[in-house]
Parts: C-alpha cells; sequence; structure tokens
C-alpha cells in the first residue's frame, strides 16, 4: 500500500454565496491524497498500474470549474469522481482551500477536508 499525494492545485474559481464570488472569482487551491496499492508500477514502471497524476488533475480542475455555494459540495464531488475514475483507491482526503475568503475580518483561508473512504 501506498500514498500518492497531488499538493497544491492552484486554480480560479467562482465559489461562494455571495453574488461578486460569482463575478470576479476567488484563488483556491487542493490537495488530494490517494492510497492505493502501487507495488505493481513499482516494480515495472508501467503508469497504468498507478493513479496518473495529469487525470487527477483534470479531475480537479474541471470540478473547481462547476460553481457551486459552498465548497463543501466542491470537495465531494471530486472525492465522487475520484473513486469512481480509480477502482484501486483504498481511501484518501480531498482538502479544498479558499484563500482570503470575503469575511469581516483578516483571514487568510478556510478550508474543507472530505474523506476519501471507499464505501
Amino acid at each position: 500500500m501506498g500514498i500518492i499525494k497531488v499538493d497544491g492545485i492552484r486554480l480560479r474559481a467562482y465559489h461562494g454565496c455571495l453574488e461578486e464570488e460569482a463575478r470576479i472569482g476567488g484563488d483556491y487551491i487542493v490537495n488530494v491524497v490517494l492510497r492505493t496499492d502501487f507495488s505493481e508500477a513499482a516494480q515495472t514502471d508501467d503508469l497504468t498500474k498507478t493513479i496518473d497524476y495529469v487525470v487527477v488533475y483534470n479531475i480537479v480542475k474541471a470540478e473547481m470549474a462547476i460553481r457551486s455555494k459552498l465548497i463543501e459540495q466542491v470537495a465531494q464531488r471530486i472525492v465522487t469522481r475520484l473513486k469512481k475514475e480509480f477502482s484501486s483507491l483504498s481511501g484518501g482526503e480531498v482538502t479544498v482551500i479558499k484563500l482570503r475568503p470575503p469575511m469581516n475580518g483578516d483571514v487568510e483561508q478556510v478550508s474543507v477536508t472530505v474523506d476519501l473512504a471507499r464505501d
């Protein structure tokens, strides 16, 4: 069993409850942790025997492009797509970080993490 991390996926997206967030957007970072058995890939040097980071990035990018009021929903959609795409996943998590959220206060970021446990 091993862990694959795709950290620091930086994207501009239009999530949030405020109408101005839908117009001007905001900056986000997504971190993905995937638990899987990649021992065969490690022995054979075969990309098809592991999780392709490019596919992970493309899933995150596609789901982040769909507007939601809540980053909780975005994170859950990413988890659902990852589970559907990679049957070899045994667990992991997805964290969506919203940088400089529009609040009445000096807040650097808010984040949500959704567990990727297999059913």
